[in-house]
């Protein structure tokens, strides 16, 4: 994931403006401490047209999504949503759009989705403390404190491990998860609760159920009373 961006054959294009994006956040924050940076976490980085933060201690909320989920045969539909100024309404926009189900939507097999939600929540308790997560039919959202795993190693472990097996019970080859993804570190506890709902809530909000806990892949079916996450 530390590997600069490779041209893609769909989805966004290369944001010129993020270098100085992260520049200026880099001015305002600590640098990592050397303890940190010797097991790799980055603090402030960016990887071609995303800003991400990388530090131990975080609670991340992040996004990943299928290489087809913005197909260029559709571009019409959604390059427009990457010029919008606002980071917050842009990924509003964005994450509507994956709601709409574009691209083969491999995750919709039963299996595939298995395959993701076991990768998941297989390191919880030990590389991280998973919060909240949903396998959705072309993005995956899951939110996780981080420990002492940087943020970026967790998602090319996931990834790494899904394609392959994901690519072998599909029989086909070539890229199966879009190369980046999208993360927000969570501001404070009201900040997680809000996430949390979104995540658990976003099978609902697309239309695939009508409440959250008949959803399969997410976490919202291993929630009590309380809304205590027993696994």
């Amino acid at each position: 994931m530390s590997q600069p961006l490779k041209p893609q054959s769909s989805g966004p294009p290369h944001n010129p403006g993020v270098r100085d994006l992260v520049e200026g956040k880099r001015r305002w924050s600590l640098p990592p401490k050397p303890e940190d940076a010797k097991q790799a976490f980055r603090g402030w980085y960016e990887r071609g047209y995303l800003p991400h933060r990388d530090e131990p201690g975080l609670t991340q909320f992040v996004t990943f999504r299928l290489a087809d989920s913005f197909p260029e045969s559709l571009r019409s539909e959604w390059e427009h949503l990457w010029k919008i100024e606002d980071d917050q309404q842009c990924r509003a926009e964005l994450g509507a759009y994956l709601d709409c189900g574009r691209g083969e939507c491999h995750l919709r097999q039963p299996e595939i989705a298995q395959i993701v939600e076991g990768a998941v929540r297989f390191f919880h308790g030990e590389r991280y403390d998973l919060r909240a997560w949903v396998v959705m039919p072309n993005h995956v959202h899951v939110l996780f404190k981080v420990d002492e795993t940087p943020m970026a190693k967790i998602l090319e472990s996931w990834k790494k491990h899904t394609a392959q097996k994901a690519n072998r019970l599909l029989g086909r080859r070539g890229e199966f998860w879009q190369a980046d993804y999208w993360d927000t570190f969570m501001r404070d506890s009201e900040h997680e609760l809000e996430t949390r709902k979104y995540i658990e809530g976003n099978p609902a909000k697309a239309g695939l159920v009508l409440d959250p806990k008949t959803w399969l892949w997410s976490s919202a079916r291993f929630r009590d009373e309380f809304g205590v996450l027993k696994l």
